[in-house]
């Protein structure tokens, strides 16, 4: 079978199925297949500009709080692991003791960053959420982005409604 290069990034085989061919001819983007994969877990140097237009703001919004509250559950899980090694520490020689101690911090290491991370994730779905309301119509979470605005953090928005424009700063 003869392989042509339709793609300049993957060799397709040429056939009469216009299927494949439209697919072959479709300038395609190297990172393209890896994002699709997993399209629940962007990448996390993503603004929220590119956020928005992938998922849309209701969507962004489930998903940080979703993310934020399996980071609250992980806290949760660490604090019982630490009290678990720390009863678990009550008994046994000194070099139990000691693995237990080692046990005790590292959860409560996990702990404090999980925490951190619930807090900001919050943080951050809240003050963007309370941006998120037009102030001409005061629609709610329906907008378009328009471009990102300043840092990766930003991004200019136009309501769906009335076209009023107006910056959704992630950093409030």
């Amino acid at each position: 079978m003869f392989f042509g290069y339709y793609s300049p990034v993957h060799p397709v085989p040429l056939s009469d199925d216009p299927t494949l061919r439209l697919l072959a001819a479709r300038p395609r983007d190297p990172h393209q297949d890896r994002a699709m994969r997993n399209i629940l877990n962007p990448p996390l140097h993503l603004g929220l500009a590119e956020a928005f237009r992938r998922a849309g703001f209701r969507k962004w919004y489930e998903r940080e709080l979703l993310s934020s509250h399996a980071h609250l559950v992980l806290a949760f899980l660490s604090l019982v692991a630490v009290f678990a090694a720390l009863e678990a520490s009550r008994d046994g020689g000194p070099a139990e003791r000691l693995v237990n101690l080692v046990y005790v911090l590292l959860s409560a290491a996990i702990g404090a960053w999980a925490l951190r991370r619930y807090l900001f994730l919050l943080t951050r779905a809240e003050g963007v959420a309370n941006q998120a309301q037009c102030e001409s119509c005061g629609e709610y979470g329906r907008f378009k982005v328009v471009a990102p605005h300043g840092g990766s953090d930003e991004a200019e928005v136009c309501c769906r409604r009335c076209q009023h424009h107006w910056v959704i700063s992630g950093l409030a």
